[in-house]
This record gives structure tokens, C-alpha cells and sequence, in this order.
């Protein structure tokens, strides 16, 4: 067996990270929790060749924008405040998205809540891989919509 036991990960990790910024439906912990089963495996903290970190492969310039583009609005103080709770002081943010989960689970979350649409179903995982392939991994990514992927989303519904 590699990487995290998932249901201890959902529950002990993305589930808190996401209630402590106050976006923590019932879909999207399964959402995210998919997310970082399709993304990394829950093994990998940095991508082969290419520059996504974290458990949620997020690049260091979606990271970045979400920053500069969204959270920079003062009428999201209390949600950068949020986010701000789960950093560390140090290594530089971008950084934590290798070794802080719930830093990470927050800064993917947020790529997720920019998106357009309502989250998908809390137990449907073809509609909770399909809204990844189209709103995170995007059509630039290596992911597919397909039944592998799919799987993975019920994994995380049933953790």
C-alpha cells in the first residue's frame, strides 16, 4: 500500500482545512479529496517533470494568481484571513504546498470556488470528475473524465 489512508486523510485533513474557511459542503470535501486521489495518487508531493506541488498538483502560478487576483480583494478579508490561519510563517507560501495539507487543501479549494457553476453532486462521481477535468485539471491537463478517474471519485465519496 502507498500513500495516505484516504478516509483518515478526508476526514482528518481536508474536512477541517476546508470547515476552517468556511467552505466545507459535503460535496466539496469529496470533491477535494477526489481531487488530490486524481492529481497525485495521495503519493506525490511534486509533479515528474513539470511545476505542480502538492497533493493537489497545483502550479506555483495558479497558486500565485489566486493570490494576486482573488484574495488581494478586501471583500474577502475574512476568507484570505482564513487561509492565512492555515500558513505557516515559513517556507514562503507557495513552498507549503508540498508539506502543509491543509494550506494546500485551501489553496485548491479556492481554484475550485472561482470556478463557474454550482459544485456537483455530493455522491455522483462522474459528475464530481467531470467538474475536475473541467474547472482544475483543465483541458491543458493529462487527466481524463474516464472510468479510471471516476473511480478514484468514488473512492473519495465512500471514505
Amino acid at each position: 500500500m502507498t500513500g495516505l489512508n484516504l478516509a483518515q486523510f478526508k476526514n482528518e485533513v481536508v474536512a477541517p482545512a476546508l470547515s476552517h474557511i468556511g467552505l466545507d459542503e459535503d460535496a466539496a470535501v469529496n470533491l477535494l479529496t477526489g481531487t488530490a486521489m486524481a492529481e497525485s495518487g495521495l503519493a506525490y508531493m511534486r509533479q515528474f517533470h513539470g511545476p505542480a506541488l502538492g497533493l493537489w498538483q497545483m502550479e506555483p502560478f495558479t497558486h500565485d494568481d489566486i493570490w494576486e487576483t482573488f484574495l488581494s480583494d478586501d471583500r474577502l478579508s475574512l476568507l484570505r484571513g482564513a487561509v492565512l490561519d492555515l500558513a505557516a510563517r515559513w517556507p514562503a507560501r507557495v513552498t507549503q504546498l508540498s508539506g502543509n495539507l491543509p494550506y494546500a487543501c485551501a489553496m485548491a479549494r479556492l481554484k475550485y470556488y472561482r470556478a463557474l457553476g454550482p459544485l456537483p453532486d455530493v455522491g455522483d462521481a462522474a459528475a464530481q470528475c467531470r467538474y475536475w477535468k473541467a474547472n482544475y485539471n483543465t483541458t491543458l491537463g493529462a487527466g481524463e473524465a474516464d472510468t479510471p478517474h471516476i473511480a478514484l471519485f468514488q473512492q473519495a465519496i465512500e471514505a
